[in-house]
């Protein structure tokens, strides 16, 4: 019996959802709402998909090892905001003051798309504005903003980060800027 191509795809996507369970299952790392990947890539997508994983799971908790899991030790930020450090030193800043403001912070991956060595991941962060955010105190109100980020990943780390943030949006729901 002949199968569809479509079928055998997905039975690959299983197998890859399956092999990146196994690959972290001492992690608790998130669970992608969807995955995308080139044909035939389904075995090679594997350590970036596990690499985005480990890499929302440090934003979601803000634990260092699982940065330090996710990314390589030349680690660069391309993007990186004006003042923040660059390499390792500067996703802990960034993580701090995220949850300074929003401590019960969230990442969620919304979709993840694997290319030969890139990762392109769109997220949604959650949470709470409960602690401070410049001179503003927070009051509890929920807090939705989206974020794409880029990896490129090499020998199952992220090496390069590009990143764009709705930060309008954060700093309307933070009482920043006005709507």
């Amino acid at each position: 019996m002949m199968l569809s191509q479509s079928f055998v795809r997905v039975l690959s996507l299983i197998a890859v959802f399956a092999g990146a369970a196994v690959a972290s299952a001492e992690e608790t790392v998130p669970t992608p709402r969807s995955i995308m990947l080139t044909a035939g890539q389904e075995q090679a997508a594997q350590p970036l998909i596990l690499a985005a994983r480990r890499y929302a799971a440090f934003w979601n908790t803000g634990e260092a090892r699982y940065a330090e899991a996710a990314l390589a030790r030349d680690f660069v930020d391309r993007t990186l905001p004006p003042g923040r450090p660059q390499e390792f030193k500067g996703v802990l800043e960034a993580s701090k003051n995220f949850r300074a403001a929003i401590p019960d912070l969230r990442a969620e991956i919304e979709e993840l798309l694997v290319v030969k060595d890139r990762a392109v991941v769109r997220y949604i962060f959650t949470g709470h504005f409960t602690g401070t955010f410049k001179d503003l105190k927070g009051d509890g109100r929920a807090i939705s903003f989206r974020a794409v980020d880029i990896y490129r990943v090499q020998d199952g780390k992220i090496s390069d980060n590009w990143h764009l943030e709705d930060n309008l949006s954060l700093m309307q729901q933070l009482g920043v800027i006005k709507p």
